[in-house]
């Protein structure tokens, strides 16, 4: 009986024992994913809810908000045989093609400067290259309206003074130049005005590769007798590769992306729809046109452009393999 009694009485503590231990276990399990649901809450709202509805969202023909219709593929196939659809996919392509190689040697050049030694005055130029990155598309546009203006624009005096200077007196006058107006001239004008913009923002990602390029390596390729273009084909080039494919990838992104900027500059398409690219077509159509479900389908098409672009490019310089 009395053993009986002792073995009752010993058992009476180890049941609260045993669950404050399997209590402070559950505690540390969850601990970590309490303080992961904020972002996976946020997440989920505006990240993994607007993907999926703008998904479903192509395949219905919508007439603002509240009125939708099932469509299946009718966004589709009328997005693919629409010439305006082409018309800024090439307009994009050719921006595109354009920034990415004027742009990005510039901003390499301009971080190679930036990175020699002895320079007092290299902050200040950093500041006043990247600058530029600092104000918003609009801005630049509305900025660069008044800079391809006729007669008194920048653009067009610069021109006068320098091509008048060439060709002598009797040159033809560039002062009338219609930047915005002609056709022709408007995807320059469009480069011209995103290269001052985004030139800065990408060299501070070349500077930041190039500060990290082990310096023992070109002194011994210095010593070996390679000459400064040789160093950097051999040494600098292959220590940025991981850098330089990046800036190029969202450089790519960037261009396809590009609205607001031409959108501000041409107050519109330009001339015909020679200023229109691929989210201004988007725009056109979903928002100013009210078919949401349209604007979804072209932006699926569009993700997958970039998609495609981007898998080609990490390809040809073998990031994947690395």
């Amino acid at each position: 009986m009395s053993a009986g009694l002792m073995t009752g009485t010993s058992a009476i503590p180890t049941a609260p024992a045993s669950d404050a231990r399997s209590w402070w276990q559950i505690k540390q399990r969850l601990t970590p994913w309490l303080f992961l649901s904020p972002y996976f809450i946020l997440t989920c709202v505006f990240f993994i809810y607007p993907v999926f509805y703008a998904l479903v969202l192509a395949f219905f023909q919508t007439n603002g908000v509240a009125s939708r219709k099932f469509i299946g593929l009718n966004n589709f196939t009328t997005i693919l045989a629409d010439r305006d659809f082409w018309t800024a996919m090439k307009n994009t392509t050719v921006f595109a093609i354009f920034s990415t190689c004027l742009q990005l040697p510039i901003s390499l050049g301009l971080a190679m400067l930036l990175n020699r030694r002895g320079s007092r005055l290299k902050g200040i130029f950093r500041l006043a290259i990247f600058s530029p990155h600092l104000v918003g598309q609009v801005f630049v546009g509305v900025m660069f309206t008044m800079f391809f203006t006729p007669k008194y624009g920048l653009f067009n005096q610069f021109l006068q003074m320098l091509l008048g200077w060439v060709q002598g007196p009797h040159a033809e006058s560039f002062l009338e130049y219609r930047w915005l107006g002609n056709e022709n001239l408007v995807m320059p004008a469009i480069i011209i005005a995103t290269m001052w913009m985004y030139v800065g923002f990408n060299m501070i990602y070349f500077l930041a590769a190039l500060q990290n390029v082990d310096q023992s390596l070109i002194e011994a390729a210095r010593i070996d007798g390679a000459n400064s273009w040789q160093q950097f084909l051999n040494v600098t080039l292959p220590a940025i590769k991981p850098v330089a494919t990046f800036v190029v990838v969202m450089s790519t992104i960037g261009s396809y992306n590009l609205f607001e900027l031409p959108y501000t500059l041409l107050q519109g398409f330009g001339p015909n729809n020679s200023g229109m690219t691929v989210v201004g077509y988007m725009y056109s159509n979903g928002f100013s046109g009210g078919d949401i479900g349209y604007g979804a389908a072209v932006g699926w098409i569009l993700t997958l452009v970039i998609l495609s672009i981007n898998l080609v490019q990490l390809k040809l310089s073998g990031t994947g393999k690395e």
